[in-house]
């Protein structure tokens, strides 16, 4: 028995050693050919679901067994929602910063669109989802795509549109003296000046693409059921049942998820972005990832660009810069393009006169108590908004200025920023509840608390975007002139994080709005619990079907915020345009 057991083992060792090894400098590729064939799998396996029949009323398992899967959809559909808010963010806020006559449309549009709630987006976008994909799981994914998308988005564009305005003259001469084509201008100058910027707020967009899972994934408009399978229906189905056990279980998976996709995806992008950074001296501790690492020494993957990226650069480049030179040729615009954009003006008026008319007639049939009741839920929802920006900006601030300034403490400080930013505040608002009704105080000051943890982290990344973003020399220059304290503060660091802090604190400010709707108004365990405020009133008109106090209090918050930008913020981006722009 010994010496049979010794051959066998002798055997499988021979065998062992004879297989063919792996070198080294060949283990990046096969990690690679291994992620690609697990996400074709994926890939098929979530198509054949979303192109079935939509099963109405599915049934949310509260298993711990299906939290992996549960996983994957949500995270598959923050990803799509993800790369549509980066392709609109590029083009919305390219457009914006250079079109003059456009700017002035856009940006009001674009605060209005960020305050309104995504339950006021959410009955018409899942309805006409269903109504184009008759039948089809596809339609409701669709919707809960493009409400996760209006969470995301909004914080980009004013991101992207920002660091354009603020590009340094002289970047802006020196692309004009070579002559660049828009393509060049776009890839080799925006584009780059406005990385480190677009990098951080994606980060905080794929947050906000978490917190509102629970509202997309599972909503319930009247006899129509539209729940989908993900962690946003989980949490929200063990949040309705008060079952802890099942809410820490799930929070506990969201944060697994949050730390792999910093890893592998928002730790190497940091590290690739810091090549932007606008300095003449380098840093001697920028960021590093190992995954970065990886694929650069990937063989495969430089064969991958050097056979097709790099050729589609090249043609792009070279069809951009004959058409640059055609422009410049003074040929006249053609007459159609100039009758096309009166057509679209006209019809665009006329839509805009047909939707004034319509509220119109809505507010005439409101009664008096209901436009009371959304007034003073205005002023309420008003007080607890600013209350919280004040308090997220006291530690924000200099909390995000030693992140940017410190790469060590980034490391540490960024997962942590992003599972706090990612956990839902609707999935902690039953702790923080009971914690509050034992102490005092109930829904009036939790809903404060809700807002404060839905919305700092847009200034917190948006200042620490903006540390990093200063240049070193910059800040060798004040060690060598030995400014410390109030004087360091108010010459380098404030000047340098002034247009990310505009950046964050617009976001923030419509993203607290726009939390109003989970903060003022909960169920709990068969319960309601309820404060006076303007998101309570959409979430009421919600629940129960009523459209027109629905529409009355979305344009009541949207008409508030847009106010408020333009009396506030809109000044201070002028500031941070002229005052406060990096010139090199």
């Amino acid at each position: 028995m010994k010496k049979s057991a010794t051959l066998r083992g002798f055997s499988a060792y021979r065998l062992w050693t004879q297989l063919p090894r792996i070198e080294v400098s060949r283990l990046p590729d096969v990690i690679m050919f291994a992620a690609g064939i697990a996400l074709f799998y994926g890939v098929v396996t979530v198509g054949r679901s979303w192109f079935g029949p939509f099963a109405p009323s599915v049934e949310i398992s509260r298993s711990l067994w299906a939290l992996p899967a549960y996983a994957g959809y949500s995270l598959l559909r923050i990803t799509i929602a993800y790369v549509l808010s980066l392709a609109f963010t590029l083009v919305y806020g390219y457009v914006a910063a250079y079109n003059r006559r456009a700017e002035r449309f856009m940006l009001p549009l674009l605060d209005v669109l960020q305050s309104i709630p995504v339950l006021s987006f959410l009955p018409g976008v899942m309805l006409a989802m269903v109504a184009l994909f008759p039948g089809r799981q596809l339609g409701v994914e669709f919707g809960a795509i493009l409400l996760i998308f209006t969470g995301q988005v909004w914080n980009m564009a004013f991101s992207f549109y920002a660091s354009l305005k603020s590009i340094p003259n002289d970047m802006r001469e020196a692309a004009a003296i070579y002559r660049f084509s828009w393509w060049q201008r776009f890839t080799q100058m925006e584009l780059p000046f406005s990385a480190i910027g677009l990098v951080w707020n994606s980060m905080m967009s794929v947050a906000g693409g978490w917190f509102a899972l629970m509202v997309c994934e599972m909503f319930v408009l009247g006899p129509r059921d539209f729940r989908l399978p993900g962690l946003g229906s989980y949490l929200q189905t063990a949040a309705s049942a008060g079952d802890t056990r099942s809410i820490l279980w799930g929070i506990a998976t969201m944060v697994t998820v949050i730390v792999l996709l910093d890893q592998f995806v928002w730790r190497p992008v940091i590290a690739w972005a810091e090549k932007f950074k606008v300095e003449q001296v380098e840093s001697t501790n920028a960021p590093r990832s190992w995954v970065l690492n990886l694929v650069q020494h990937s063989r495969g993957l430089a064969k991958i660009r050097e056979k097709t990226l790099k050729p589609l650069g090249e043609r792009l480049l070279l069809y951009f810069a004959r058409k640059h030179a055609e422009e410049n040729a003074d040929e006249p615009a053609p007459a159609w393009r100039e009758w096309l954009l009166r057509a679209l003006a006209t019809a665009a008026l006329a839509g805009i006169g047909y939707g004034v008319v319509r509220v119109a007639m809505i507010l005439t049939g409101l009664q008096k108590a209901q436009i009371h009741e959304a007034a003073l839920g205005l002023g309420a929802t008003f007080l607890r908004v600013n209350a919280a920006l004040l308090i997220g900006a006291l530690w924000t601030i200099p909390a995000g200025v030693a992140i940017g300034f410190n790469p060590r403490l980034a490391r540490i400080a960024q997962p942590l920023a992003q599972i706090a930013a990612s956990v839902p505040a609707t999935a902690l608002l039953p702790v923080i509840l009971l914690m509050l009704i034992r102490v005092g105080g109930g829904l009036g000051i939790a809903s404060i608390v809700v807002l404060l943890l839905g919305t700092q982290w847009y200034v917190l990344f948006n200042v620490i975007a903006g540390a990093m973003a200063i240049p070193t020399d910059l800040k060798e220059c004040c060690s060598v002139f030995r400014l410390h304290g109030i004087e360091r503060w108010k010459k380098l660091i404030l000047p340098g994080i002034f247009p990310y802090l505009v950046t964050g604190l617009v976001t923030a400010s419509g993203g607290a709005w726009n939390a109003s709707i989970v903060a003022e108004y909960f169920h709990f365990k068969g319960h309601i619990y309820t404060t006076t405020g303007l998101g309570a009133t959409i979430s009421q008109a919600t629940d129960s079907g009523d459209f027109h106090l629905l529409l009355v209090a979305t344009m009541m918050m949207a008409a508030t915020v847009v106010t408020i930008n333009r009396l506030v913020w809109r000044k201070l981006y002028g500031l941070a345009e002229t005052r406060f722009r990096l010139e090199t």
